[in-house]
């Protein structure tokens, strides 16, 4: 199953799913054309889930939360659980990029890109993904 993830997949960082919420955000209009014209998956690592269900309801209100769940539901973003390999690879990066603050969700989601080998990540933090080097390439591509 790994092995379909690879071509075309992106891996979706909380801050995408937030700006394509909200209208407002000024990475709605990137991130919404971006999504518009992907034929590839998109993938949540799932400590992302509870993040940007927590942001949606705070600062859109529940209906917010409600229709992401809905895209969780109808499969339009893949759920991709941690391994506990990925784990052990998370508490590494911790390590590695403590001057960073990376936290444990940005770290999963490059556990999981590396294990997935995927190079794609949708975000809008630049400072954290451009900064990691991961060990499946030279650099991620950072999105839209």
């Amino acid at each position: 199953m790994e092995e379909s993830y690879k071509i075309e997949s992106v891996i979706i960082d909380t801050g995408i799913i937030y700006a394509l919420a909200d209208k407002k955000d000024s990475w709605h209009k990137k991130a919404f054309d971006f999504v518009k014209v992907s034929k590839g998956r998109l993938i949540a690592p799932s400590p992302v889930i509870p993040e940007a269900c927590y942001l949606l309801n705070i600062y859109l209100g529940q209906f917010a939360e409600i229709s992401f769940i809905h895209s969780l539901i109808n499969k339009e973003i893949i759920i991709e659980h941690f391994h506990p390999d990925d784990l052990l690879r998370c508490a590494e990066l911790l390590k590695q990029y403590d001057y960073l603050n990376l936290g444990f969700v940005d770290a999963t989601l490059v556990a999981i890109s590396e294990r997935l080998k995927i190079r794609r990540i949708l975000t809008t933090d630049r400072r954290h993904f451009s900064t990691v080097k991961p060990k499946h390439c030279e650099a991620f591509t950072l999105l839209p």
